[in-house]
């Protein structure tokens, strides 16, 4: 890929973003994973792999603005449109929308390619970790949901059944469980060696927070009652 076609696909990068959890800088780290997984991977197309790590979250503004479009759909095909009307190839153009449709997969359109699978990973791997606990922190913050909610009794929750949203259930609901599932031996082991840092932030964050509720409550309940 030569400098004016990086420069190209970034700057049109750079005019899409919006959200803090997912700016520029998750791109970035998003492509650098990526490189790092292809660098284990044979017959690489790395013109595919960098335009599509560099444009795979340019939906995310459109999912932003109306939560039932996906953002991998929306960003799939703007990318498809902007890479036809500045000439690049109906074949590069729809690896590039394939490998950003399927990067979000669930289950009903796995990635297929390559490509497409080292995206996933290298994405995926941006949710593992300190930097997953912290990405979803600061998502969280924005849409105004709390870190955790209470249980009936009035103790914390930690989250597993809760059905309200919080940062503990998005860690028991997902974040705990994105270490299955990777497509790529170098993608799990990378993630794998950041697994114990989410483990020990939302350990210990639990515990800091119960331990408030369990000694204060006791001691709001002696001095309302000695007064």
């Amino acid at each position: 890929m030569t400098k004016d076609t990086y420069d190209l696909l970034e700057k049109y990068m750079l005019s899409c973003m919006g959200d803090s959890a997912h700016d520029k800088e998750h791109v970035y780290r998003v492509l650098y994973n990526a490189l790092e997984i292809a660098g284990s991977e044979k017959n690489v197309d790395l013109d595919i792999l960098i335009c599509a790590c560099l444009l795979h979250d340019i939906g995310r503004k459109e999912q932003f603005e109306n939560p039932k479009l996906c953002h991998a759909q929306v960003g799939g095909d703007k990318a498809y449109a902007f890479l036809t009307a500045h000439g690049f190839s109906e074949e590069f153009s729809d690896r590039v929308r394939d490998c950003i449709k399927t990067h979000r997969f669930r289950r009903e359109a796995p990635p297929q390619s390559t490509e497409a699978k080292i995206l996933f990973d290298a994405d995926k791997i941006d949710v593992a970790g300190a930097i997953g606990i912290a990405r979803t922190l600061v998502y969280r913050g924005t849409v105004g949901e709390p870190l955790y909610s209470l249980n009936p009794d009035g103790t914390v929750s930690d989250g597993e059944n809760d059905s309200q949203p919080s940062f503990f259930r998005e860690y028991k609901y997902k974040l705990e469980k994105i270490y299955s599932g990777f497509m790529t031996e170098r993608g799990r082991e990378i993630a794998e060696k950041r697994r114990q840092n989410a483990v020990n932030f939302y350990s210990s964050l639990l515990d800091e927070v119960k331990s408030s509720y369990e000694n204060g409550i006791e001691n709001l309940r002696s001095c309302i009652e000695s007064s």
